[in-house]
């Protein structure tokens, strides 16, 4: 089945194009330029007020959609960032510890990557990383402050086994637990809910979510960092009409808020989330659809002397090979968009794909 009729601007924009790298920028479906054309008209007509309908309305929804997806018990207990940075840095920074023992896996996104590096360098954490298995039971040791983790890894599409065990660990005093869901997140369907009161779960709009930049999003359980040091004003947005005194803190997700944003991230989110519930396509629907593609690809045999290192749950391959370089150029070139990191080429599938272009993408290689 065929569903590109919901891509028609994006695909229209480079037919020639064989975009697999859906898993790096997910092309925009149509619904998100009618949100972003919302977001502009309503900045036209209500001016200063647009506030009022961000965070009464915009907000509001998409927290709902977040809520649902993930199956949290409470909306409210989602905040947004344009960016995963801002929280990483808001979460270091509500710590009680000064010098916060961070664990970490040792294939971890970019941002974090370089941040927890950093911090390390400077001595403002103490830094631990360990390969992805070793990390629940490295956890259970009981010697960190921090565990952050990603729910599917960036590079290689492995898979968290164990948010359960992590989440049991969890206290207000530390140890804290944040799962990066970054491909996690409508990739592979994701159940919240037994461990929602203990651990820190972000992600963003921009892969999966099918909304582009600037709609990232976090969880935060009752109790956990009520006051970030590093904070902006929308933190305590209800307030700011109020007399100032003292730096207070939104009770719910709104405490690791930070200041002006633009929000038609959030709008085109919301009308993405819109489209796919008209459709009837949840996540489970949308990955059925890109499993059977995966399989189709794996089943050609197309690379034998690279060896597959992703999982079944992770939406894009990671094949590995000294050869990996040069085949990404080469499709490349050709106008086939893959990903490549190091020696490793990665082929993301989408809801815009079908089978046609996966024979296209083989017949290439």
């Amino acid at each position: 089945m065929s569903f590109k009729r919901l891509f028609s601007r994006a695909l229209e924009a480079a037919p020639g194009r064989l975009h697999f790298a859906a898993h790096s920028h997910h092309l925009w479906p149509d619904a998100s330029h009618d949100g972003q054309m919302q977001a502009w008209n309503d900045a036209a007509l209500l001016a200063d007020h647009k506030w009022d309908k961000v965070f009464g309305e915009v907000i509001p929804e998409a927290q709902r959609h977040i809520a649902a997806e993930l199956s949290l018990p409470d909306p409210a207990t989602i905040a947004f960032s344009p960016n995963t940075h801002d929280f990483v840095v808001r979460i270091i920074s509500a710590l009680p510890m000064a010098q916060p023992r961070v664990l970490a896996s040792d294939g971890e996104f970019h941002s974090f990557r370089r941040q927890s590096l950093r911090w390390a360098e400077s001595g403002r954490i103490a830094l631990t990383t360990v390969p992805l298995e070793q990390l629940v039971e490295q956890a259970e040791s009981g010697a960190y402050d921090l565990i952050f983790t990603s729910q599917v890894q960036f590079n290689s599409g492995r898979v968290l086994e164990g948010i359960e065990r992590l989440a049991a660990l969890a206290r207000p005093e530390g140890p804290w637990v944040v799962i990066d869901g970054y491909h996690g997140f409508m990739a592979t369907p994701t159940d919240l809910s037994a461990v929602a009161d203990k651990v820190f779960y972000l992600a963003g709009g921009y892969k999966y979510a099918m909304a582009g930049e600037g709609v990232c999003f976090l969880h935060c359980p009752p109790g956990f960092g009520p006051r970030p040091e590093v904070t902006g004003w929308y933190a305590s947005f209800d307030e700011l009409a109020a007399q100032q005194g003292g730096v207070g803190y939104a009770p719910d997700g709104r405490r690791f808020l930070g200041s002006t944003f633009d929000a038609s991230g959030l709008y085109r989110f919301n009308a993405v989330q819109r489209m796919l519930k008209a459709e009837g396509l949840d996540t489970a629907t949308i990955s059925a659809h890109c499993n059977a593609l995966k399989d189709q690809f794996c089943e050609a045999g197309p690379l034998p002397e690279m060896k597959l290192l992703s999982g079944p749950n992770a939406r894009f391959l990671a094949w590995q090979g000294e050869a990996a370089p040069a085949l990404h150029a080469a499709l490349d070139a050709k106008g086939a968009v893959t990903d490549l990191r190091g020696d490793v080429l990665r082929i993301g599938f989408a809801l815009y794909h079908d089978a046609d272009d996966v024979a296209a993408l083989l017949a290439l290689i």
